[in-house]
């Protein structure tokens, strides 16, 4: 059991994992400020708030007496900053990885128009059976 949980932390793709983990938390806190100082601010003008926090809230009486609010904002908010997010991740990371990628790979000869095995193998044939006066 031990040299199995050595084996799977020695992977190349828990190290990945580690550091996108990392990377993504490094962003998140960028991309939350960004949301926090930018955008909210920027769509609470359009709903007359101090910020996305504040806006779309929606106050509905309890059957207890009291009162409970929905706070679509923050819903709103959290969307965007995900959004937010992925797309940093992908732009700044994944898309230039796989351009990287692309290049570094060679060309398959395979992609080459030739003739089939069964193509060869029928010229062989015919090769010999003129060789042979058949």
């Amino acid at each position: 059991m031990i040299n199995g949980f050595k084996e799977f932390i020695l992977r190349g793709n828990v190290i990945d994992l580690a550091v996108a983990v990392v990377i993504g938390a490094a962003f998140t806190s960028i991309v939350n400020v960004l949301v926090d100082a930018l955008i909210n601010p920027l769509i609470g003008l359009f709903f007359q708030a101090g910020s996305l926090d504040d806006a779309l809230q929606v106050t509905v009486a309890n059957l207890g007496g009291g009162e409970s609010t929905f706070s679509f904002g923050l819903i709103i908010g959290a969307v965007i900053n995900f959004l937010a997010v992925a797309a940093v991740v992908y732009f700044a990371f994944v898309l230039p990885m796989n351009k990287l990628k692309e290049r570094s790979q060679p060309v398959d000869a395979g992609d080459e128009a030739g003739p089939s095995e069964q193509e060869l193998l029928v010229q062989i044939r015919d090769l010999l059976q003129a060789k042979n006066g058949i």
